[in-house]
């Protein structure tokens, strides 16, 4: 087959005289680091970057280990002045099979590159191709990474001082707010550049080149017209930083959880990712924003690490070493049983409170205090329960009058104008405890029924708050509902594709994840499902709506399982909602929460119109 090579001319193979070939080390990462961090050198510090030649490249390979892995594909752009001035692109045979992953991601596979020329011709041509410019590329670690690794192994000598990345441009450029992620596609997307990224090496190599200078543009106005300009102006490794890189070199590239343990073995930090790897690494290279972390770091002495089957026993995992550890570097779920529940109290006239411990007859968690009560309060004034703390004997009545057969604003919930007794109020407190239990949910019809008649009487500031405090019931009564329900299932099996024609497996035992497992593409998936099974966590129910059970984890665990593609292998109990579920009405809730989201917006809108 052809192999389509542009601006391309062909140099001498030369050796470097007194350097081996063989596997990259760690001081040659380093400099490619310094390159792709911006640590420039005086060769162009000083040079205007309109009058700079740069090339930007892009690599395909077999994998993401330079060592391991080879070059299939070739892709560089030469730029100056902001014009191309010159093109490189050819196909690489690598000497061995394309894995099937790689055919899927690129298109290239192993019968297009058979008549392709070997690293050993290319690699010169690229390199003088590229003579005396600055390359750039976007993640420049990685491609960097394969070029010198290959010229190591070649004797050929390495000549650029200076590398650019345009993952770290971006960083440091655009907000997160704007860019949340910097892939290259996503860039592309944003800048609307011409040429789209294929994972192709030219292809993207011509998407990087428009990314390139949309993100000089951002810079134009802030006095950066030279490369040295523009490389201080990019975040820079710290040497210390760099220095801890050593800690990651056992981590898998699996998912699981990492811990970063102190001077002492006090665990500072715990993340979770898909490739633990490339994620820990990730820490070393002064790109996070966060000072807490680049402290944090500095501090770390060891990376421990738990692989786990899947991505939810790798966030539950993290949950609960979350809770045992408290983390000082951490700010989420270091409490997992920390929240509000409104609970019903054990009295002759019971009535709503906030509580941190939950029973049978609760609702939540909720994270706010103020929160669980609005909730309190909602129910409370659509069931007619008593808000007044007063303390009734065992004989005694319930009695807060009404003034002028009216209920006073801020008075007691079940004012009358008759004393009441238990018979007179049980029907309130059975009212209350079927909306909770989600049984039945009329009592919400009424709250919304006075919506409506709010709005008609034009009181929309007061129809607003109701609007949002019943949102907010809503929103805690579905979300406490629906977990109760899974956490009241002794065990359940469910099984979710894994993307690789394989399955992966959860045993869930009131709520908590007890196991998890895969069955790789040709295992077959029943034996892996008894076994894991049979090795399960036993779970003892708990007290409370979620027996127990931390409430993030279920709702981690309702998330997974109810996500397309995942069935259920096995359950003790049906699984489903009580037919009153306030789940049912999260459509309107969803409503109101996006009209009082569109509220400041109108409000700015008239205030600038004023």
């Amino acid at each position: 087959m052809s192999v389509d090579r542009t601006s391309v001319r062909r140099v001498t193979q030369t050796s470097v005289d007194g350097s081996p070939a063989g596997q990259l080390t760690f001081a040659d990462l380093e400099a490619a680091d310094q390159g792709a961090t911006g640590e420039t050198s005086n060769e162009f510090s000083d040079r205007s970057l309109f009058e700079t030649t740069l090339v930007v490249v892009d690599l395909e390979t077999t994998g993401s280990d330079p060592v391991r892995d080879r070059i299939t594909e070739i892709g560089a752009v030469k730029i100056r002045g902001g014009e191309v001035v010159g093109e490189f692109a050819t196909l690489v045979d690598p000497g061995r099979p394309i894995p099937p992953q790689i055919v899927t991601l690129t298109g290239i596979t192993t019968a297009m590159l058979t008549d392709a020329p070997r690293i050993e011709s290319v690699l010169p041509s690229f390199f003088e191709f590229a003579r005396g410019s600055i390359l750039v590329a976007h993640n420049a670690r990685f491609d960097m990474g394969f070029l010198r690794q290959n010229a190591i192994r070649l004797h050929l000598p390495w000549t650029f001082s200076l590398s650019l990345c345009t993952v770290t441009m971006a960083r440091r450029i655009l907000s997160r707010d704007e860019a949340p992620t910097v892939k290259l596609s996503a860039l592309a997307d944003l800048f609307d550049v011409s040429v789209r990224p294929t994972h192709r090496a030219l292809d993207d190599a011509r998407a990087t080149v428009e990314v390139f200078h949309r993100l000089l543009e951002r810079v134009g106005n802030q006095g950066i017209a030279t490369v040295g300009d523009l490389t201080s102006y990019l975040p820079k490794t710290n040497p210390r930083l760099r220095a801890k890189r050593a800690l990651a070199d056992h981590v898998p590239a699996r998912p699981g959880v990492y811990l970063f343990r102190g001077p002492s073995n006090e665990v500072l930090y715990v993340g979770t990712a898909v490739d633990l790897r490339r994620r820990v690494r990730s820490y070393f290279s002064g790109n996070d924003p966060r000072r807490r972390i680049a402290e944090m770091v500095l501090l770390a002495q060891r990376v421990d690490v738990v692989e786990c089957s899947h991505a939810l026993e790798a966030a539950v995992r993290e949950l609960r070493l979350l809770g045992a550890h408290a983390p000082a570097y951490n700010r989420r779920s270091t409490q997992p049983h920390k929240g509000w529940w409104v609970t019903l109290t054990e009295e002759r006239f019971p009535r709503l409170k906030v509580s941190r411990t939950p029973t049978d007859e609760s609702i939540g968690p909720v994270g706010n205090r103020n929160n669980a009560a609005t909730v309190a309060d909602v129910i409370s004034a659509a069931a007619g329960l008593r808000t007044c703390t007063t303390r009734l004997g065992a004989t005694g009545y319930h009695w807060c009058p009404e003034a002028d057969g009216r209920r006073r604003p801020g008075s007691c919930r079940a004012a009358t104008a008759q004393p009441q007794t238990v018979p007179d109020y049980s029907p309130r407190v059975t009212a209350a405890r079927r909306l909770m239990r989600g049984e039945a949910d009329e009592l919400l019809d009424g709250l919304t029924a006075r919506l409506a008649d709010l709005a008609k009487a034009h009181m929309f500031e007061t129809a607003a708050r109701h609007r949002d405090r019943l949102a907010l019931t809503i929103d805690a009564l579905a979300r406490c509902q629906r977990l109760a329900a899974l956490c009241a299932i002794a065990e359940i099996v469910v099984a979710r594709p894994d993307g690789e024609r394989g399955w992966q497996f959860a045993v869930i035992r009131y709520g908590r994840l007890a196991a998890a497992g895969r069955a790789r593409r040709g295992v077959s998936p029943m034996p892996v499902v008894d076994a894991l099974v049979a090795a399960a966590e036993t779970v003892l129910p708990g007290p409370g709506p979620l027996r127990g059970a931390p409430a993030e984890e279920v709702g981690l665990v309702y998330r997974w399982m109810t996500e397309p593609g995942a069935r259920i292998v096995s359950t003790s109990e049906p699984v489903a909602l009580p037919a009153g579920s306030a789940e049912r009405r999260l459509g309107w809730s969803q409503s109101a929460h996006d009209a009082r989201a569109a509220r400041p917006v109108a409000d700015s809108r008239t205030r600038q119109a004023s």
